[in-house]
């Protein structure tokens, strides 16, 4: 009897020590993103763009396999970000942009120079989107004939087939790149089809439109709260380095630059931090349902905004009527 209590006491302490070192081995997993460089200055566009020329594309290397490009405020107003990183067996492009010529915009050019293998035996590569505004995907077709290339298409269907979703948007799918797994969190809110992209390398979040230093435009307000619990929920024993979204909108002291604008002299920062997803969250909670600035980001619903401008229009109308109505019977009055 003795001898049975001894050796389930030593399955015990050895089942405790094995499940100390998984639980170590996978805190040592989730602990040491490896590290990148932020040192860039982005193009800040120009006041006359005719008169200043600009470079279309902006590549900057934030670790050997992870490349940063922000298309030219010059090119389009919308200075987006896209987002490259490579794994062993296939690359991964986030969006492709608002520019569609290739002799305005060589982002195929330039993507393909900055894969690895020759010529004809590059990395094959998945091109995504965060979602299907057209500012995200008019760079496709520079990829479509290319070999070795695959597009996801944009609308909500080929996404959930493609990547699996079984229950949309309340799961989380895994993109495998070759020693590199990026997750994919739907987050509807801005638009039904967006999607967050979590890289395991660097401990990055890509967030898109979802999350960025300036304007969140909402088209949905209770689906955009879940998708901030949802990505909360997912990356809550996770390294989050960064947050990157797709545009900077904001100036160093927050304030917006006028919409259409090529021209972003001082810009906030590109990354945004844990803290910034907890403030999103509690900020979409709190929402008024209109417009909210905080400290990083602006909360506004265009529709709501654009209703509140009309009924205010309609009453204004309204109130001149009457009073010009009530001018006239005066006028009457006095002349009778």
């Amino acid at each position: 009897m003795k001898k049975i209590v001894g050796l389930a006491c030593l399955c015990l302490i050895a089942l405790g020590l094995f499940c100390g070192n998984a639980r170590t081995i996978a805190t040592q997993a989730w602990s040491q993103p490896v590290p990148g460089s932020r040192d860039v200055r982005w193009n800040e566009g120009a006041p006359d763009c005719a008169a200043s020329r600009q470079d279309p594309l902006q590549v900057h290397a934030y670790e050997p396999q992870t490349f940063i490009l922000r298309q030219s405020l010059c090119a389009s107003f919308e200075g987006n970000f896209l987002y490259l990183l490579i794994g062993s067996d296939k690359a991964l492009l986030i969006d492709t942009g608002d520019v569609a010529d290739p002799k305005q915009m060589p982002l195929a050019k330039t993507v393909l120079g900055l894969l690895p293998g020759e010529e004809h035996t590059k990395l094959p590569l998945l091109v995504v989107h965060t979602h299907s505004h057209r500012d995200h995907r008019l760079g496709d077709p520079q990829f479509e004939s290319l070999p070795s290339v695959q597009i996801v298409p944009a609308d909500l269907e080929s996404i959930r087939a493609f990547f699996g979703f079984t229950k949309w948007p309340n799961s989380v799918a895994h993109l495998d790149l070759g020693g590199r797994t990026v997750d994919v969190i739907p987050t509807p809110g801005h638009h039904p089809t967006h999607l967050a992209f979590y890289d395991d390398r660097t401990g990055i979040l890509f967030s898109g439109d979802f999350l960025l230093p300036g304007r969140l435009v909402i088209d949905d307000a209770a689906a955009y709260h879940g998708s901030a619990v949802r990505v909360i929920d997912v990356l809550k024993t996770r390294p989050l380095t960064h947050i990157l979204g797709g545009h900077i909108e904001l100036d160093a002291a927050g304030h917006a630059y006028r919409m259409g604008s090529h021209y972003h002299p001082t810009e906030h920062s590109l990354e945004l931090s844990k803290e910034d997803l907890l403030a999103l969250s509690a900020a979409l909670e709190g929402f008024n349902g209109f417009y909210a600035q905080h400290a990083n980001f602006i909360l506004s619903d265009p529709i709501h905004n654009l209703l509140a401008l009309a009924i205010t229009a309609v009453a204004v109308l309204i109130l001149l009527v009457w009073g010009l109505r009530r001018l006239l019977r005066r006028r009457r009055r006095t002349t009778g």
